[in-house]
């Protein structure tokens, strides 16, 4: 494979539209004639010859948009391109991984055959290993959900893996999953396909271009400075790759796109005696740290060790990526592991052992989407060593977005926005990639959390709630609670505890729900985003009318819950706010929505010095008191009634809280549960902590953490953006049409998508699960992203699940479609359709029976009752 990444890039008039901006090397001629100049304007400039470059370059000619350049400052696809190891696999955990990765092998299997440029295409099939069982189990769950959308793989035994790859030593396997239609590929001759292609197309590309500066104005890319002269635009894609973070700081308004390099290994093999078939399937032994493949009658493989080599720390690389230094002592662990999967490679001459750079994120997910910053900048980069995977999949979808305005799937955890700058330090970043490289092949459990880049943001109550057994997990860099230790338990026991099945928290976290529904709990919940709108005049109350999809012209002192919507009608966010004055709002949003949703407001709200939007998440600590001693809680520390008559339900109000002034006060706990908001600025937090434990001893009172708001909301059928929302689920798929202003005769976005759909039905529809016959105590546990199958046939899949102890069986949240028997097409769902249908959940290959719910049980969820004694047949909707 390597003597073809070092393929020469075609010369110029070989195509309609190909440029060098500089001549080939050893050509005589070319070395007379005189530099193309670059043209003046261009609808779009990408940054990056490499395989994203050319696929947002390929996808975007294709969908009519052909004003486009294309400049890489070396040869195209000398990057990290050059260097991939060219395995195109489908078998990811994501789902929309899983979706991008199968769109790529449909895209190369037929790119040869496009443009007639050789890509080294073979499908050979993958087998990913299990040295155990939990392994195993991880694999049956990728196994169920790759099935469903229709890519072909099943679980094998040891003895099928030995008759598929003869050579594996499979002694210490307990099973493997294989995936016959993966393939292997020259990532740089994809990445030159793509480029002919886009070129026929009329994309221009220029090499040896590097770009200086990317020129911003009042927010909008307006160009960019190359060393070659300007280029006007109105779009501009990063996709260089190593080089992205710098190339984000290269403009008026910096673009934070938090990567980092790390070194990666594999080595290169003489031919076997009898060379290896290039159908002979790629090899991933994760639990070994290794792939291995075929090369062209030897072997290639490498893998992700656990002591990784960060580089580039201190600033831009060289302009071409060269091999790095060979490190055999560094790499010996990984050869050890590939000797001992495949002993007979002792008699097999080694070629060399390549090291390149690879870049990784923060969370281990590419990264694309528009700038929050600067209109028109768009990023696709950080493909955590996948890039060959999901290369053209994630430049379809970026290219969509671009035209369109959106791309066809979500993409929210794959969207710049769900980081801040403060992942962008550097030391950070540094620390983070050494914890994520290896976490590529660590087995993950449900509910692991990382180790480094922590304690960043946290609650001015943190270090007392640590103090009290606050075990925490991260988001968007914020510390929160999971749940609260008891003294008694075994600390290091229970942190070192990973399981698919019921993890060792169960019974504190049962204590905790009890808590809150029999007396009051504590969640300290200071990490949502929180915002401010404010006007001299009515201007605040008209933009929020237009920008959110519930009616807030309502009285101060009134909460309403509502979507933030786009014209398709899907969220963007769902929020609560309040109403401080006629003129001022304050906004509750999830924690992970700060960026997305500032960026979203400040792209509709007009400049108007009169109208204020600012940040406020800081200036305030956040107490969910939930339970129904709360009241008395609130009472005696306020000395005010608080009571449903004096402060109703959805309702908010500054008050005194034992010493401390301008509590907002919100009647409302995110669980469905009796409660209150308390938003503390953050000088009296510590007080009003303080009072809050004290004045509750009496009533119970108890810490509580995230997961135990988890089974409560779940169990009320409460749905949250980021899990069972998103920006393609509309409220009338999922029972949100009360929250919808739709006969009001007040205009908002997504109001006319929202009447077309009304009017034609919805096509899926948020369905509550109560699992039938899974024993909690055995069974594997649901986690989210398990296949709901109605009377037999796939329908949908969850979105998020939990344990509800107060009906004692498992709860699942998902969204259930209705698929054609005869053309699979999606049709209308009902709730006759919903209500009708026999259901089962998969879990990890294994179909437990459920019940389906469009409504909340709200007889169930007021007092806890036996097992025996629900009748689940009266769960239907009705």
């Amino acid at each position: 494979m390597l003597p073809r990444l070092l393929a020469v890039v075609r010369g110029p008039g070989s195509c309609r539209g190909w440029r060098e901006g500089s001549p080939a090397r050893g050509s005589a001629s070319a070395a007379a004639a005189p530099p193309v100049a670059l043209p003046a304007q261009v609808q779009v400039v990408v940054c990056g010859g490499g395989i994203m470059g050319t696929s947002v370059a390929y996808h975007l000619s294709k969908m009519g948009w052909k004003d486009v350049v294309l400049l890489e400052q070396g040869r195209l696809a000398a990057g990290s391109t050059r260097f991939c190891a060219g395995i195109l696999s489908t078998a990811r955990h994501l789902a929309i991984e899983q979706k991008m990765a199968d769109y790529s092998n449909k895209l190369y299997h037929q790119l040869e055959q496009e443009t007639g440029i050789q890509t080294g295409y073979t499908r050979t099939g993958s087998i990913f290993l299990a040295q155990t069982q939990d392994r195993l189990i991880s694999l049956k769950r990728i196994n169920s959900r790759l099935n469903v959308i229709g890519i072909p793989c099943e679980i094998v035994s040891p003895k099928k893996v030995a008759e598929l790859h003869p050579l594996l030593n499979v002694h210490d396997l307990v099973g493997a999953m294989h995936v016959p239609e993966d393939a292997v590929v020259s990532s740089a001759d994809v990445a030159l396909a793509l480029a002919s292609a886009a070129s026929q197309s009329g994309v221009q590309i220029y090499d040896r271009t590097s770009i200086l500066h990317v020129m911003v104005k009042k927010g909008q890319v307006m160009g960019v400075e190359t060393d070659k002269g300007q280029i006007q635009c109105q779009y501009f894609v990063n996709c260089a790759g190593q080089w992205a973070y710098e190339l984000g700081l290269c403009s008026e308004e910096p673009v934070s796109i938090p990567l980092h390099a790390c070194e990666h290994f594999y080595l290169l093999t003489r031919p076997w005696e009898t060379p290896l078939p290039s159908s002979t399937p790629t090899v991933v032994d994760a639990d070994g740290r290794i792939y291995i493949r075929n090369w062209q009658g030897g072997i290639l493989s490498g893998g992700f060790e656990k002591n990784p080599k960060p580089i580039f720390t201190e600033g831009k690389n060289q302009l071409e990526i060269q091999n790095l230094q060979e490190d055999w002592d560094h790499f010996e662990p990984l050869l050890s592991s590939l000797l001992r999967r495949m002993p007979q490679l002792e008699t097999l001459e080694i070629v060399k052992l390549v090291n390149c750079p690879e870049t990784f994120t923060p969370d281990m997910r590419c990264i694309m989407g528009e700038s929050p910053s600067v209109r028109g900048y768009f990023v696709l980069v950080g493909m955590n060593s996948a890039g060959l995977s999901f290369g053209g999949g994630a430049g379809k979808y970026l290219a969509e977005w671009m035209v369109h305005g959106y791309p066809s799937e979500n993409v929210w955890e794959l969207d710049l926005k769900r980081f801040g700058a403060l992942q962008s330090s550097r030391t950070f970043l540094r620390h983070r990639v050494m914890e994520v490289m290896p976490l590529l092949y660590d087995l993950k459990v449900p509910r692991w959390d990382f180790q480094t880049g922590r304690q960043l943001r946290t609650s001015p109550l943190y270090d007392r709630l640590d103090a009290q057994g606050a075990r925490w997990m991260e988001k968007h860099g914020f510390e929160r609670p999971k749940y609260f230790i008891p003294p008694d338990k075994d600390l290091l026991a229970l942190e070192q505890s990973k399981t698919f099945y019921k993890p060792d928290w169960f019974e504190i976290v049962e204590s905790e729900v009890k808590c809150c529904k029999e007396a009051v709990c504590v969640i300290d919940m200071s990490s949502f985003t929180k915002f401010e709108i404010t006007s001299t005049g009515d201007q605040a109350l008209e933009i929020l009318q237009y920008l959110f999809s519930n009616d807030l012209d309502v009285p101060v002192g009134h909460i309403v819950h509502t979507g933030m919507l786009n014209e398709r009608g899907g969220y963007e966010n769902d929020c609560s706010i309040a109403r401080l004055s006629k003129r001022s709002f304050f906004m509750i949003s999830p924690t992970d929505q700060q960026v997305h949703c500032w960026a979203w407001l400040k792209k509709y709200m007009p400049e108007d010095s009169n109208l204020i939007l600012e940040d406020v998440t800081w200036k305030y600590t956040a107490l969910n008191l939930i339970g129904p001693r709360a009241v008395d809680v609130l009472s005696e520390l306020s000395y005010a009634p608080m009571t449903p008559d004096h402060f109703p339900s959805l309702f908010c109000k500054e008050m005194s809280v034992g010493y401390a002034n301008g509590i907002r006060v919100m009647s409302m706990t995110h669980t469905g549960e009796p409660g209150f908001m308390l938003y503390i600025p953050i000088e009296y937090a510590l007080h009003v902590y303080n009072e809050v434990m004290s004045v509750g001893q009496k009533y119970g009172i108890r810490n509580a953490g995230y997961y135990a708001l988890r089974s409560l909301r779940i169990e009320k059928f409460f749905a949250f953006w980021g899990q069972d929302l998103n920006n393609l689920t509309t409220p009338l798929e999922c029972g949100g049409e009360s929250r919808v202003k739709l006969d009001k005769g007040v205009d908002f976005i997504g109001r006319d998508a929202l009447l077309q759909q009304r009017q034609n039905g919805v096509y899926k529809r948020l369905t509550m699960f109560i699992l039938d016959d899974h024993d909690t105590d055995l069974d594997l546990w649901p986690w989210w992203g398990e296949p709901i199958y109605r009377n037999g046939r796939y329908v949908g899949k969850t979105t998020s699940s939990a344990y509800g102890y107060t009906l004692e069986r498992h709860v699942c949240l998902g969204f259930v479609h209705n698929f054609s028997e005869d053309t699979g097409e999606e049709q209308v769902v009902t709730a006759d359709f919903i209500n009708r249908g026999e259901y089962e959940i998969d879990i990890a290959g294994h179909r437990f029976q459920a019940k389906a719910k469009l409504y909340p049980v709200p007889s169930l969820l007021t007092h806890k009752r036996r097992k025996e004694d629900v009748e689940l047949s009266d769960l239907h909707g009705k």
